[in-house]
């Protein structure tokens, strides 16, 4: 009898780590599936990922091709793109009560500005991040682990982004492009508590939702500024002429493009 018992115990052991080492070995995979399932269950949007690859002995990696899509209200395909996202985590802890990330390493994102300073395409993502995180009751298993999950996120950056910007506003159909601030947290979730994958989402995407509104804004104004002073300087001009100008100016920034909504 007690051989049985030592037999069925050093199966139950061989069978925990054997869970261990496929969690290890089938990380990207874990990774890829988690971001586009809990993604949309906390933004009400479709997000993608191309790929992953975490080294399941360092914790380093990256992620691949990240897309956040829109709203359906909205035209464009995505709200945020990003090509390339630099990554560090404690290995064992992936298996663990509380993920300890290391460094998140956002690369170059390309965030496209839909709709106007007052009502837009990245508010509309925050305002569902804000009311997925506002829900008493989650309503999926998802949307549970996104408000229980423990993370730690040591450091936090984003850097080198652009935002592509409808120029509609301004009636001259073109598009513009102007540079997003680089956005930096760290100590993210150091409490027993952590942060949960909601909490850090809404916390990011309102950073960038508002350093976005305020470049986009920095560039109206440069605008109206020229076309005021365009305006002046044609006196009795025309209104064709006036939207000549404005159209003008646009192909003189050397970002523009000759994108539509």
């Amino acid at each position: 009898m007690k051989k049985l018992w030592v037999k069925i115990l050093l199966v139950l052991v061989a069978l925990v780590i054997l869970a261990v080492v496929l969690g290890f070995v089938f990380l990207d995979s874990i990774v890829k599936r988690s971001v586009e399932t809990v993604g949309p269950a906390i933004t009400k949007v479709e997000v993608k990922l191309a790929g992953a690859r975490i080294s399941p002995f360092s914790g380093s990696g990256e992620l691949k091709g990240l897309v956040v899509g829109n709203p359906p209200e909205y035209k464009t395909p995505q709200a945020i793109k990003v090509g390339e996202v630099g990554v560090s985590v404690v290995p064992k802890s992936v298996m663990g009560d509380k993920v300890i990330v290391r460094s998140v390493k956002v690369v170059g994102p390309e965030i496209t500005f839909e709709g106007s300073l007052s009502g837009n395409n990245l508010s509309k993502i925050l305002e569902n991040v804000q009311g997925t995180e506002a829900k008493t009751q989650p309503q999926t298993k998802e949307e549970t682990k996104a408000k229980t999950r423990k993370l730690q996120v040591d450091d936090f950056l984003i850097s080198g982004g652009k935002v592509h910007v409808s120029a509609t506003l301004l009636g001259s159909g073109k598009s513009t492009t102007v540079p997003l601030p680089e956005i930096h947290f760290t100590n993210l979730g150091q409490g027993p508590e952590g942060i949960t994958p909601s909490e850090l989402v809404s916390k990011v995407l309102k950073e960038v939702t508002d350093a976005t509104l305020k470049a986009v804004g920095a560039a109206m104004g440069d605008v109206g500024k020229q076309v005021t002073e365009d305006v002046k300087n044609l006196g009795t001009g025309t209104v064709e002429q006036v939207g000549k100008s404005v159209g003008d100016l646009f192909k003189k920034k050397p970002a523009a493009t000759n994108q539509t909504k």
